[in-house]
């Protein structure tokens, strides 16, 4: 099984839970980021865990996780994590009425919107952290032609106004990621 079937089923298993749901408060908006939205915007990257926050508060009687084999027949774990906290990074205060869309098969949109964070957006939420894997997403959606440096810079200053914590760092992380972006992100030819 590959990732993104993976990622189906855990999102179906969501999606069950909220089935006995109240119709006037569906559908419930379901907001990805971390490696999971990686992949769902470059079609690279897997992940252990789906970092998510919900438009609504939900009430989940157990873990939501899943066992797999890679398509290199390595076992893998995909779970839903019940921890993920968007108060502890950098996200620009628009960055989910921002995001896109996402269609993943056999998920009702009635039910649960399924989205991802803009690529600017998932972008910043790597800059308090800016780790290793942080630094390699950020290259990823760059080479990708995802971002560019301008957006990254002018949606990190929005952002900033809101964020509690070492702005000196975090602005390093800003200028780093910038010079980044620049050395791997396709050039636009001239006709």
């Amino acid at each position: 099984m590959e990732f993104r079937k993976a990622l189906a089923e855990v999102l179906s298993r969501v999606q069950e839970k909220l089935r006995s749901a109240n119709a006037e408060q569906l559908p419930i908006r379901m907001y990805i980021a971390g490696g999971a939205a990686v992949n769902l915007l470059t079609g690279s990257r897997t992940t252990e865990d789906v970092d998510a926050v919900f438009s609504r508060r939900l009430l989940l009687d157990e873990d939501i996780k899943l066992s797999y084999r890679d398509p290199d027949g390595r076992a893998r774990f995909l779970y839903l994590d019940r921890n993920y906290n968007d108060t502890l990074g950098l996200l620009h205060e628009n960055a989910y009425r921002d995001s896109r869309p996402v269609e993943i098969p056999g998920i009702d949109r009635k039910l649960v919107d399924v989205r991802v964070l803009a690529p600017v957006d998932l972008a910043l939420t790597k800059l308090g952290r800016f780790a290793d894997q942080d630094r390699e997403d950020i290259e990823l959606l760059a080479k990708q032609g995802l971002i560019d440096s301008a957006s990254l810079r002018k949606r990190a200053e929005e952002a900033l106004g809101g964020y509690v914590g070492d702005q000196d760092y975090v602005r390093t992380s800003i200028d780093i990621a910038c010079r980044l972006i620049d050395s791997v992100r396709p050039r636009k030819t001239r006709r």
